[in-house]
């Protein structure tokens, strides 16, 4: 140790310092991290599909192997 309790004391990480992150704050993130999964989550298992936005089989083919990968049947 040489000391140098400014850089490393318990100001740099507060963790279990009793701050917590506001609900207020966690909920729009958990949002759009839900509205990204399932968009995700269309384009692999849907895309080209029974429903289909894009025409042709561009995002098909993109996705294919995840799709796969996923056990999504596609042929």
């Amino acid at each position: 140790m040489n000391g140098n309790t400014a850089a490393f004391g318990h100001d740099f990480l507060p963790i279990g310092a009793g701050r917590h992150i506001p609900l207020a704050e966690i909920v729009p993130w958990a949002i759009f991290g839900t509205v990204v999964a399932l968009i995700l989550l269309y384009f692999v298992s849907t895309e080209q599909g029974a429903l289909a936005f894009f025409h042709g089989t561009y995002v098909h083919e993109y996705v294919h192997d995840g799709r796969h990968l996923l056990g999504f049947p596609c042929h």
